[in-house]
């Protein structure tokens, strides 16, 4: 890093402060303001900032390590996900515009009612606002340490010093600008990452140890066999590979993860039905079409726009550094070592732009659930907005605080990512029927955020590894809150039908209530949202594969999934068209 380099990374560091700064005097209006961005944010500001969140400091580094170590196909981890979040696209974003709240745990007491839904808004508030979310920051901030670490060989002992240094400016642009700095941020930093990505990708391939894109397929052909295969090798058996760089996997495997990791497990921008920061986003959108093609953006960018050039750099990185002992660290590497000056700072700063990112969001989010459903609700129900604000920002740093204090107990990313799946297991079903079936009540979304924890506990005990301890933890999980559903009483009617009348979801679920409301038109046309759900998995897919074949010297395959994927837009854009959603309202 010379002073170039670091010139750069002072002045992304600058830009990133004015911004917050800029938005200051309008975040601190009304919660409604720093929350939520005054519910005024565009399709396009709305889907990019739920993509730059989800683009953190690990992401890159995570990528890198599936695909030293399983190839292409090991991307399935995540890319299993999409199933789930094109459900969120068509059946909630919607939903959740509509619902007219400022989180999605505020949703408990507006669906549910009596002392369990009061508990459950509580609960919820510091379990997924401190809990889960210091987790996750707490492995954001644990793969910053390690770029620091590779990047500059700064000591083990010294580094949280300066990840604290990153984080407490994160915290305080975050707590004075709100969603709207945070979003506006999220914007700038997401395009910037990017980016850098791209040029690093550019940068390392085209270096003559590599060749271009065709002498990387080559030398990978010739060492590495099966890296460059998209799907896994199913049926192996105990999973081994036949192959370096392959991913062979059992039958019991793939299918905990395409049916029923997605729709089972919460997961930080991957919740069944949404929620999270991303129901923040669709109820931050100026109407519900802003909201489903915001989602919809998200889906697309998150899945086809982000991995190829993390991918390039991992294969890349199989012929740079074959023996390496932490794959993850293949990028850093090759950041430290391929890039020049001004390219190399510019990189760093891209990666504290993905980390900044992340971490904005999820303060301001989890301290959203502080404030507007633990203290507003419990402590004090009369504060004002100048009141709240400041509680706002209060609980931003408080949240920094918290997650840089349990930095040092936080072993592995890829541990607290099993813990989360793991001990989530099983609520998904319920977040996703509770828009659609009346009698799902507070007791039932208890029982099944309650019940994965000991059953998660039990499976370590045994030595049940995830994906296999999924079919422990959903069917007793599920077992236990539909027992739960059908012998305690049912969410008071007038609850629910102010529910209905708020939100119409329609269906079947909904008929008994829907008799008594007949002035209430509920939606309709779920036939034809199932539709778009296909067709939009069916777009990603294709889009992602037929990049990738076009990239790794195959474009007449990559023609193929490219038009199957138009025609699956074609497929979406027809029944949009039919429900007025082709076009957006101002």
């Amino acid at each position: 890093m010379q002073i170039l380099d670091w010139s750069i990374v002072a002045l992304y560091f600058v830009i990133s402060a004015a911004i917050g700064i800029f938005y200051a005097k309008r975040a601190g209006k009304s919660t409604q303001e720093f929350f939520l961005s005054g519910r005024n944010l565009p399709w396009w500001l709305a889907g990019t900032t739920m993509v730059a969140t989800t683009f953190a400091a690990d992401t890159p580094l995570a990528v890198t390590e599936l695909v030293r170590q399983n190839g292409i196909a090991g991307n399935w981890l995540w890319w299993n996900a999409l199933f789930g979040g094109m459900l969120t696209v068509f059946f909630f974003a919607r939903l959740w515009r509509r619902a007219g709240i400022m989180t999605d745990v505020e949703f408990v007491e507006i669906r549910y009612s009596g002392k369990p839904a009061a508990f459950l808004r509580g609960f919820r508030a510091l379990y997924l606002g401190i809990l889960m979310n210091c987790v996750v920051l707490g492995w954001v901030n644990l793969a910053m340490a390690s770029i620091l670490e590779g990047m500059f060989g700064i000591p083990h002992s010294q580094v949280i010093f300066y990840v604290g240094l990153a984080l407490v400016i994160t915290a305080v642009y975050s707590a004075i600008s709100g969603l709207w700095g945070v979003a506006v941020t999220d914007a700038f930093q997401f395009c910037l990452a990017m980016f850098g990505c791209i040029v690093l990708a550019y940068v390392v391939v085209n270096d003559a140890a590599i060749g271009g894109l065709s002498g990387l397929v080559q030398k990978l052909n010739a060492t590495h066999p099966g890296v460059l295969k998209f799907t896994p090798i199913i049926g192996q058996g105990d999973g081994s590979a036949s192959q370096p760089g392959m991913l062979a996997i059992t039958a019991s495997t793939f299918f905990a993860w395409v049916a029923i990791q997605w729709w089972s497990s919460w997961y930080p921008g991957a919740e069944p039905g949404g929620g999270g920061y991303i129901a923040q986003r669709m109820m931050s959108a100026k109407d519900e079409k802003h909201s489903l093609f915001a989602t919809l953006w998200f889906q697309i960018a998150h899945y086809c726009v982000r991995p190829w050039p993390w991918i390039l750099v991992g294969l890349s990185s199989l012929v740079l550094y074959p023996e390496l002992s932490n794959d993850k660290m293949g990028f850093v590497f090759a950041m430290r070592d391929y890039l020049p000056t001004g390219l190399k700072g510019l990189l760093v700063a891209a990666f504290f732009a993905a980390y900044m990112s992340t971490i904005a969001t999820q303060l301001n989010w989890g301290a959203s659930y502080i404030v507007n459903d633990f203290y507003k609700r419990f402590i004090d129900q009369k504060a004002d907005d100048k009141k709240s604000v400041l509680i706002s920002r209060f609980a931003t740093v408080f949240l920094m605080i918290v997650s840089l204090a349990i930095l040092p107990f936080m072993e592995t990313i890829s541990g607290a990512w099993n813990f989360l799946l793991g001990a989530s297991a099983g609520i998904g079903m319920v977040l996703i029927l509770r828009w659609f079936w009346w009698r799902i009540n507070a007791w039932t979304e208890i029982t099944a955020m309650i019940v994965p924890l000991f059953v998660y506990a039990a499976t370590v005990k045994m030595h049940i590894k995830a994906p296999e301890n999924l079919y422990y933890i959903v069917p007793i999980t599920t077992v236990c809150w539909l027992v739960v559903t059908f012998l305690t009483r049912p969410t008071d009617k007038e609850v629910l039908k102010s529910f209905y009348r708020r939100v119409h979801p329609g269906g079947i679920g909904w008929k008994q209530i829907a008799a008594e409301l007949p002035d209430v038109k509920g939606d309709t046309g779920y036939a034809g949202l199932f539709v778009n759900w296909i067709a939009g998995i069916i777009l990603v897919y294709s889009t992602l594969f037929g990049i990738g074949y076009l990239i790794l010297g195959s474009p007449e395959t990559g023609a193929i999934f490219l038009v199957v994927a138009l025609a699956a837009a074609g497929v979406i854009y027809a029944d949009l068209s039919k429900r007025g959603f082709d076009t957006l309202v101002k």
